[in-house]
């Protein structure tokens, strides 16, 4: 398998069955997490644009022949996506000096990730637009949006959570 390949795949997250984008959003998730808690923000940040950087690159690579393709084995887009969401709530409990955020906050993490995916499946406006452009580009940018979308909705619930409801 070529190194496009791997990367492109999730290192095989993508050929998990049912619900491939699922399964590389929650493993993205995972691995996501554990870069917060073990390594900082930071590595997170870096990690989520060399994701983002190389996803672009192994999608160019494996969709060069298949114009209009987004195959489902695909998910570095969901990776990228998914560790963009997380930045959210990671960049608010870093700037909080709570680098035991993913054990403790959890409603954090689960809801990027349900935002995520809930933003990833219906598609909206930005999301929807990006996934019809039919390249290779299209595939990562309408995760990067909805990640984008999905961050902003974690922080407007948290903001809710935490201003209006305690």
């Amino acid at each position: 398998m070529s190194v496009s390949r791997r990367i492109a795949t999730g290192f095989g997250l993508g050929f998990l069955r049912p619900a491939p984008g699922t399964w590389g959003s929650a493993g993205a998730l995972v691995v996501g997490l554990a870069i917060d808690y073990y390594l900082g923000f930071w590595v997170l940040v870096a990690a989520t644009l060399g994701a983002t950087v190389i996803g672009f690159w192994a999608c160019a690579e494996e969709l060069r022949d298949r114009p209009g393709a987004d195959p489902s084995e695909i998910v570095i887009d969901e990776i990228a996506g998914q560790w963009l969401t997380l930045l959210f709530p990671a960049f608010a409990f870093w700037r909080m000096d709570m680098a035991d955020w993913a054990v403790t906050a959890y409603p954090g993490w689960i809801a990027a990730f349900l935002f995520f995916r809930i933003f990833d499946i219906w598609k909206p406006w930005l999301v929807g637009r990006a996934d019809r452009r039919g390249d290779p580009a299209g595939v990562m940018l309408d995760d990067l949006w909805a990640g984008l979308f999905a961050g902003f909705a974690v922080m407007l619930c948290a903001g809710l959570a935490h201003g209006l409801l305690m």
